[in-house]
């Protein structure tokens, strides 16, 4: 049984066994380097990628490190690594569970070292809301909805979904993929919190070596990719109106070129993009873009905060990130960063090639 906590810590029943034994965490962090090692590999390792690294062979080693690691988390008490680090968690968890249900091996155990998907359900409370279906699955609607709310892909949008008598259908792995959110928002659940000065004490060595790594990281630099997809609606409906061809007014122009040419774009971009607008003057066009950029002045513009937006009217289509968000670049920076990588790569093969053949 402890090997099946080791591989999925996240389990209530995990946390039991570990409250069970008596487990004092402040003399763990203390005389046990092998757990405190092994907490601090997944907390980098969570920074590197999707992964928490390679579990270490010794389950109670392998168990432990995991509240350790949450104890980490909590004394670098930065946002993105909360976020990057559940998710790296969930992602190293939902790949034991899909391995789980592909060993069909009589030498593994799945009651004893696997978990099944009736396993998992129930430990979400997800069963009752949940039912099998010849096309896959249904689930009650009201389980469904803050399921899918981190998943900004179209398709988890609720008006493209057959919704019927109050159930969402899903396929076998669009379920699997709830449940990894299911398993991140448990892992997230919490983090930041207040750490005991003992154990503080002695994981600051450790706790700092995450922060330069969290610093030299620099986990801003996607912002050098522009996604208008992962735009904060206001620069969404700014890019849309420059489109159309419609004349914006001269601060609603400088807060879009402003943004653009804080997420990366040059001059030269910004001046074909706004080639299509009916009051388009390229000279101009191009004077303005480099003294907002400061390279025909000796200030290097930022785009307005949120309330500015507001106060000029240019806040628009808000939704809930806006409502937590104090400015434009903030909003994008939170979409660029819990945007998958491998998205974010197909989109850039995907416009590098569209670029290569414009200048063909």
């Amino acid at each position: 049984m402890q090997r099946l906590h080791a591989r999925y810590p996240f389990l209530e029943a995990a946390r039991e066994a570990v409250a069970t034994e008596a487990v004092d965490l402040a003399t763990v962090v203390e005389q046990d380097p092998a757990v405190v090692d092994r907490a601090r590999e997944r907390v980098l390792a969570s920074l590197e990628g999707r992964s928490t690294g390679d579990p270490r062979r010794d389950s109670r080693v392998e168990l432990l490190s995991y509240p350790v690691a949450r104890v980490l988390v909590s004394m670098v008490e930065e946002r993105v690594l909360v976020r990057k680090y559940a998710r790296a968690e969930a992602a190293t968890a939902f790949e034991r569970f899909a391995a789980d249900l592909e060993d069909t091996t009589e030498l593994k155990s799945v009651e004893s070292t696997g978990l099944g998907l009736e396993d998992l359900l129930a430990e979400f409370d997800l069963h009752e809301a949940t039912r099998e279906t010849p096309d896959g699955y249904r689930v009650d609607v009201g389980t469904y909805l803050p399921l899918a709310e981190a998943l900004r892909d179209d398709e988890w949008r609720l008006v493209n979904r057959a919704l019927a008598d109050g159930e969402v259908p899903v396929t076998e792995t669009e379920l699997h993929t709830l449940l990894r959110e299911a398993i991140r928002s448990r892992i997230e659940d919490g983090l930041p919190f207040d750490v005991p000065e003992a154990i503080a004490t002695a994981l600051e060595e450790e706790a700092a070596e995450i922060r330069d790594v969290l610093a030299d990281l620099d986990l801003t630099r996607e912002i050098d990719t522009v996604v208008p997809d992962l735009f904060p609606p206001c620069m969404k409906a700014l890019l849309d109106d420059i489109q159309k061809g419609e004349h914006l007014p001269h601060h609603s122009r400088f807060a879009i070129t402003a943004f653009l040419t804080s997420i990366g774009m040059t001059t030269d971009e910004i001046v074909e993009l706004y080639r299509v607008n009916s009051s388009f003057g390229e000279e101009m066009t191009r004077y303005q873009t480099d003294h907002i950029r400061g390279d025909s002045s000796p200030t290097e513009y930022s785009p307005p905060s949120c309330a500015t937006m507001q106060s000029y009217g240019d806040c628009v289509n808000k939704d809930d990130l806006c409502e937590r968000i104090p400015h434009p670049m903030a909003y994008y920076e939170e979409r660029i960063d819990d945007a998958d990588d491998d998205d974010l790569e197909d989109w850039r093969e995907a416009n590098g090639e569209e670029e290569a053949a414009s200048g063909d």
